[in-house]
């Protein structure tokens, strides 16, 4: 049976099964527990120190967020990135972020422009750290900004409930530094033509912005199957 190299960090203003799907998202973000790996309850119980019933609950949250599969007479198990699950995801993404910065040049503040250049800067910051997972906060951190500058609540709604799908991709794409130059470069000339409202412009760096995204990842997809 394999050792497992992750440990639970507890909250103490977090509900115990919040900390377990946390701990064990994280896992699969970072690649700790990989795709096809079992997910064994006993097991996962014994090692983060908790019950069956939060392991159980944070499986069927993980389930939902299209990171678990469960496979009949198998139980559950790390779901794969597939090629199909990536396009389905990032052709939904590229719409809406679209959509959400061509909303943002005609509606962004002066606060909120100077809020993009910090969270710009912090993610170019972050880029030192060993960890994929504080890096892709913060680029989570600088499309949110753009996502309230468009002033559209059911369009940010809809961004946020595909959070988790897009996240996980966005980690993968993350885990390959050549891509850093280029999303410093894009997150900058993002941010200039939403300071000079040049909308049509801004269009097409998020569609390169997202297309170099997917591009990345089919790319490391496709390399883990040769």
């Amino acid at each position: 049976m394999k050792e497992l190299n992750f440990n639970v960090t507890m909250n103490e203003y977090l509900p115990l099964r919040d900390v377990v799907f946390n701990t064990l998202r994280q896992a699969i973000l970072r690649g700790e527990l990989k795709p096809g790996e079992r997910l064994m309850e006993i097991q996962l119980a014994n090692k983060l120190g908790v019950s069956r019933t939060p392991i159980r609950e944070a499986i069927r949250k993980l389930e939902l967020e299209g990171l678990v599969l469960m496979i009949p007479r198998k139980g559950a198990e790390v779901a794969d990135i597939t090629e199909k699950s990536l396009r389905d995801v990032l052709e939904v993404r590229k719409v809406l972020e679209e959509l959400s910065v061509q909303l943002a040049c005609e509606k962004i503040t002066e606060e909120e422009i100077a809020e993009l250049k910090v969270a710009a800067e912090e993610f170019k910051q972050t880029l030192k750290s060993a960890d994929v997972t504080e890096i892709a906060e913060a680029d989570v951190h600088f499309h949110d900004i753009i996502y309230t500058a468009s002033g559209n609540q059911k369009l940010i709604q809809i961004l946020n409930n595909l959070r988790e799908q897009m996240y996980r991709y966005r980690v993968e794409y993350l885990k390959e530094e050549e891509a850093y130059p280029k999303l410093v470069a894009e997150h900058e000339a993002l941010i200039q033509c939403i300071k000079k409202r040049e909308k049509e412009e801004a269009t097409k760096i998020m569609c390169r912005h997202i297309d170099n995204q997917v591009e990345t990842v089919m790319s490391v997809i496709r390399t883990k199957k040769t």
